[in-house]
C-alpha cells in the first residue's frame, strides 16, 4: 500500500502569519514543525523585531532563527495602497491566518475577521494578544510579565516577606503560542466536519491563569480563608516539596505523598522520622517545616557529594532532581538524546542549539529540517506560486518599495 502520509501531520495546510516577537511566532513555528506551509508577512523595512537580536552575529539574529525556522518571508510595506489587495488575495489561498497585533490593529489594516471571513469563509483566524480581544484590559499594551502580574502568578514567586520574583524565561509567551496552536488544530478538525472557519481569541492572561493548579479553588472553596501567596523555596501546601541546599547546588525533592515521605526517610537512614509526631501527616510537616528542612539539608550535606545524595534518593524512588543551569541542561544526555535540545543549522550562523520540538508523533519520528528565512527571501516564490505574479512584476514591486528584501 502506498504511503500517503506526506511530510508531517499538517502537510498541505497553508498559514498566513502576521505575528512577531515570541508568542505568535511560537504558534506558527509549531505549525511549521508539523508540516504546514507558513508565509510570514513582515513589515518593511526592518521585519520582525527579533531580527535585531539577541544574540546578533554579523547581522543575523539567533532569536529570530530559533522562533522562525521553516517559514517563508514576505516583506511588505503595509502602508502602501497596493499591499492590502495583495494580502487579501493571499487570504483566499490559505487555511489559517494568525496575528498578534494589539486588538483592533489588524482590523484597521483592513484584515479583521469579518473581512477575512468574507474573503475566505473556510479560513481559521487566530488572534493572539496579551489580554484578549474583549474586556477592560483589552486595549492596554501588554507583555509576558504584565500578564503574569494580572493573573496572580507573579505574586506566587519569591520569599514570603520579600518582593515577588519571576523567572528569566518566556513562560507566558511560549505557552500562549502553544495554546493558540492547539486551538488552531481543533478548529481545523471542526472545519473538516462542518466546512466552517471561525475566529479564535487567545490571550496570554487567560493562558497564564491556567497555571494555578490548586490556589484558585482552595481560595474560593475556603470562602477566602485561604489566600495563596509566595512561600520561598518550599511549597505552601505540600511538604516536603521544594529546593533543598546541598554542598554544590540546590536539589528539588518532592515527597509529600505518604509513600514518598516514607521512602525519603528510609533513603536518609532515618526510618523513625516517618513516625515522628512532628512529621506524621502533611499538616504536621507543614507546621514544622523549618525543622524538617534543616533535617533534610543536614543529611544532604553529610553525604560525600550532591550526586551521592541524588543517587541515594533515586535508589529509593524518591522524586528528586538537581537544579541545572542552562549550560548544564543543554548538555544533559537525556535532553540531547530525545532532541529536547536540538542542533540546527543556519546558513549564516552555522550550527547551534535551540529548544527542540516538544510534540512526538509515532508516524513522523523524524523532525523536519527547517531553515529560517532571510528578510523578504520568498517574495518572488510566494507571489508567483500563490497569486500568479510574473517575476518581472515582483521585481517591479521590489523596485517600487512595496516589497522589500535584505540578506539578514
Amino acid at each position: 500500500m502506498a504511503d500517503n502520509r506526506g511530510r508531517h501531520v499538517l502537510d498541505g495546510y497553508k498559514v498566513l502569519d502576521f505575528t512577531h516577537i515570541v508568542a505568535g511566532p511560537t504558534c506558527t513555528l509549531m505549525l511549521a514543525e508539523m508540516g504546514a506551509e507558513v508565509i510570514k508577512v513582515e513589515f518593511a523595512p526592518a521585519g520582525d523585531a527579533t531580527r535585531g537580536g539577541p544574540l546578533n552575529v554579523a547581522g543575523r539574529s539567533g532569536a529570530f532563527v530559533q522562533h522562525n525556522r521553516g517559514k517563508k518571508s514576505l516583506c511588505v510595506d503595509l502602508k502602501h495602497p497596493q499591499a492590502l489587495p495583495m494580502l487579501s488575495e493571499l487570504v483566499k489561498k490559505v487555511d489559517v491566518v494568525v496575528e498578534n497585533f494589539a486588538p483592533g490593529v489588524i482590523g484597521r489594516m483592513g484584515l479583521g475577521y469579518e473581512k477575512v471571513s468574507d474573503l475566505n469563509p473556510k479560513a481559521i483566524m487566530c488572534s493572539i494578544s496579551s489580554f484578549g480581544q474583549t474586556g477592560p484590559l483589552a486595549h492596554e499594551p501588554g507583555f509576558d510579565w504584565l500578564g503574569a502580574a494580572y493573573a496572580g502568578i507573579s505574586s506566587m514567586g519569591g520569599d514570603p516577606n520579600g518582593p515577588p520574583y519571576f523567572p528569566m524565561i518566556a513562560y507566558g509567551d511560549v505557552s500562549t503560542g502553544v495554546h493558540a496552536m492547539g486551538a488552531i488544530c481543533a478548529a481545523l478538525l471542526y472545519r473538516e466536519r462542518t466546512g466552517r472557519g471561525q475566529h479564535l481569541d487567545i490571550s496570554l492572561l487567560d493562558s497564564y491563569f491556567h497555571y494555578h493548579e490548586v490556589g484558585v479553588q482552595m481560595h474560593t472553596l475556603s470562602k477566602g480563608e485561604i489566600n495563596p501567596t509566595r512561600s520561598g523555596l518550599h511549597s505552601w501546601y505540600a511538604v516536603p516539596a521544594g529546593a533543598f541546599k546541598g554542598k554544590q547546588r540546590y536539589l528539588i525533592i518532592i515527597a509529600p505523598l505518604e509513600q514518598h515521605w516514607v521512602k525519603l526517610c528510609e533513603a536518609m537512614g532515618q526510618r523513625a522520622l516517618a513516625r515522628d509526631a512532628r512529621f506524621t501527616t502533611n499538616a504536621d510537616r507543614l507546621a514544622n517545616l523549618k525543622e524538617l528542612v534543616a533535617i533534610i539539608e543536614a543529611w544532604i550535606q553529610s553525604m560525600p557529594s550532591d550526586d551521592a545524595a541524588v543517587a541515594a534518593l533515586k535508589g529509593h524512588r524518591v522524586p528528586v532532581a538537581p537544579i541545572l543551569s542552562v549550560a548544564e541542561a543543554v548538555n544533559h544526555p537525556h535532553l540531547r538524546e530525545r532532541g529536547t535540545v536540538r542542533t540546527v543549522h543556519d546558513r549564516m550562523l552555522g550550527d547551534f542549539e535551540v529548544p527542540g520540538f516538544a510534540l512526538r508523533f509515532s508516524d513522523f519520528p523524524q523532525r523536519l529540517d527547517l531553515e529560517a528565512p532571510l528578510l523578504g527571501e520568498h517574495n518572488e516564490e510566494v507571489l508567483t506560486r500563490y497569486l500568479g505574479y510574473s517575476q518581472a512584476r515582483v521585481a517591479e514591486l521590489e523596485q517600487g518599495g512595496i516589497l522589500y528584501c535584505r540578506h539578514i
